[in-house]
């Protein structure tokens, strides 16, 4: 693959925010599990406003690695309007996240190809349930989440916070990005235009260096103003299927005489 000219098969976008301790493990480890396995990839990272040296160190990993992007924002703009920006930025025919934090693992985004290409699914989210690395207070408000998200929503999916994801491109940008709040509910807004979601175990790993952006106050609290918000606009959701009714007396298509005729 050319990756300047020639649009990859997969578009991996890590939204990072201070992060200049993890970004070169994590380009090493993408480069080892998803480039190296024969995926053509492009890796897009998504600068939300950073003043450490993530992005100097991102400038000098990109002289040696055409198909590694960066995009910077001017201002901060949240987890919602990092996917939103990475997501329009891509090129690939199906879309991936990644937390750059290095929790998640690259190698799972093969195996999530493997299964939107057997026709299993439009979308595949992980699930961090049996591996997860996370201390009580943020397991707690993923789990009051996952309460919350059942009741209000009724989604089913276990780890809808879970970033390693992967999806058809054409289902990625039918998400409403531009509202704050909605990449928590990737996987629910999806479904409710019918898409087909599976879920996967993936891997997850302790964070080694860096400090987490959010816990129980920036994350229960929002999500549950947003979980209002989606439920808002699925009770106002009113795009039918359509089905199509041929015509018995549709006129055929005129056949051209043959020549001389």
């Amino acid at each position: 693959m050319n990756a300047a000219t020639d649009p990859p098969l997969m578009s991996i976008i890590l939204p990072a925010l201070n992060e200049q301790d993890n970004v070169q493990p994590m380009v090493e480890e993408i480069e080892e599990k998803v480039l190296s396995q024969g995926v053509s990839a492009e890796v897009i990272f998504v600068d939300d406003g950073s003043t450490d040296e993530m992005v100097p160190r991102l400038r000098e990993l990109m002289k040696t690695r055409p198909w590694l992007r960066l995009v910077r924002h001017q201002k901060r703009g949240g987890p919602t309007a990092e996917m939103l920006t990475g997501f329009r930025q891509a090129r690939g025919q199906y879309l991936g996240t990644l937390d750059a934090d290095r929790q998640n693992d690259p190698g799972d985004l093969v195996k999530m190809l493997q299964i939107i290409q057997s026709g299993e699914a439009d979308m595949v989210q992980g699930d961090r349930s049996a591996h997860r690395r996370d201390n009580w207070v943020r397991r707690m408000s993923s789990w009051v989440g996952r309460k919350t998200r059942a009741l209000l929503l009724r989604d089913t999916v276990r780890d809808t916070a879970c970033a390693a994801r992967l999806m058809k491109r054409e289902r990625a940008l039918q998400l409403p990005l531009h509202l704050r709040g909605m990449h928590r509910f990737v996987a629910a807004y999806l479904r409710m235009l019918g898409a087909k979601v599976a879920e996967m175990p993936v891997n997850h790993r302790p964070r080694v260096a860096g400090k987490a952006k959010f816990g129980i106050w920036n994350r229960a609290l929002p999500g549950l103003r947003d979980c209002f918000a989606v439920r808002w606009m699925k009770k106002r959701y009113c795009v039918p299927p359509i089905m199509d009714e041929p015509r018995a007396d549709a006129a055929q298509p005129a056949i051209a005489p043959p020549d001389g005729e």
